[in-house]
């Protein structure tokens, strides 16, 4: 690719998410969350990171790092999506991200989430395992019976979340969100590759990322099988004990392997098995438009900014552009 500099040495592993018409983009020090407002404008928001949570032993500590990964998803993320949604409508309140709103948000997120891809798979293996006669007093010691329940557990997961996926993905709002979500992926892919960050170099690479979301939220349903094999098929209400209290160790063993197959992709059976993983971001992504790119790339440069890897005065924020902003805001704009 043109513009394209030796791949740079990684000193951590920056993330993001997509949020309502903008990116969050996340560092060892602060998160920034650029979002175009309906005037065209791009709205910037940055947070300092807890250094006990991000700049500590605690994130260099295998599986320990996991948890704070998914903290950060569902609290950052949650609450980053809140403000994105303020700005979007043409809101000028701030807002608080550690205030009793997001603090209440995150709560609903999580039982939510716990309900519709831990809960209900676990309640509908245990109904499909008495069926077929695996569990005949409604639970099983270790062994290839409850192992045969489990995977059938995992595969309700996976069919949920890929059912899930796809069913809102078909929403013109959530598609243009996926739009944002192929930005953030391209910029990092572009940084990490050593590009030029421009909207016209970022564009040209790939909208899959190893260390997505999506890809995590796949490999815990994987992992989630083999670990709760280890646990067999205890009665109904030890069970559902069992799915809560674990999930911290499938998502810690989930970011291991998440993380090893980031690092070892030069590796072909690596390449092979995470294709699943890549397979999956294509519900999750679209193609993005060069706004769009624009938007990520000015959340990562002021997340670099914050790492002294660039100066402010290189990270400048685009001028209004009205051509950028979609029909949906522009119906909601003055």
């Amino acid at each position: 690719m043109e513009n394209q500099k030796p791949r740079r040495e990684m000193k951590f592993n920056y993330g993001g998410q997509a949020v309502i018409e903008g990116v969050m983009m996340r560092g060892a020090h602060s998160a920034a969350v650029a979002v175009r407002n309906p005037k065209g404008e791009v709205i910037i928001h940055e947070t300092p990171l807890s250094r006990t949570l991000y700049r500590s032993r605690i994130i260099k500590t295998p599986f320990v790092r996991g948890v704070i990964g998914l903290w950060d998803a569902l609290g950052l993320g949650t609450r980053a999506l809140m403000w994105a949604a303020d700005v979007a409508v043409g809101e000028d309140e701030e807002v608080d991200f550690n205030g009793p709103i997001g603090w209440a948000t995150i709560a609903v997120s999580l039982v939510l989430g716990m309900g519709l891809f831990f809960l209900v798979p676990t309640l509908g293996a245990a109904g499909i395992g008495n069926l077929l006669g695996l569990t005949p007093n409604g639970s099983a010691p270790i062994g290839f019976n409850a192992f045969l329940v489990n995977l059938i557990e995992g595969a309700i997961q996976i069919t949920l979340l890929v059912a899930y996926i796809w069913a809102i993905g078909r929403i013109p709002d959530v598609k243009r969100l996926f739009g944002y979500h192929g930005a953030e992926h391209k910029t990092i892919n572009a940084y990490e590759a050593g590009a030029e960050l421009t909207p016209e170099v970022v564009s040209q690479y790939a909208i899959e990322h190893p260390r997505c979301g999506t890809a995590f939220l796949l490999t815990v349903a994987f992992v989630s099988v083999v670990v709760f094999s280890v646990l067999g098929r205890p009665p109904l209400l030890l069970l559902i004990l069992s799915r809560l209290i674990f999930i911290p160790v499938v998502a810690g063993i989930a970011y291991e392997v998440i993380q090893f197959s980031a690092r070892n992709l030069h590796n072909p059976l690596v390449r092979i098995l995470i294709k699943p993983n890549l397979a999956l971001q294509h519900l999750t992504t679209r193609q993005p438009d060069l706004h769009m790119i624009e938007v990520a790339i000015v959340a990562f440069e002021r997340v670099l900014v914050s790492e002294g890897m660039l100066e402010a005065e290189e990270a400048m924020i685009p001028l209004t552009r009205p051509e950028a902003v979609s029909p949906t805001l522009a119906a909601s704009g003055d």
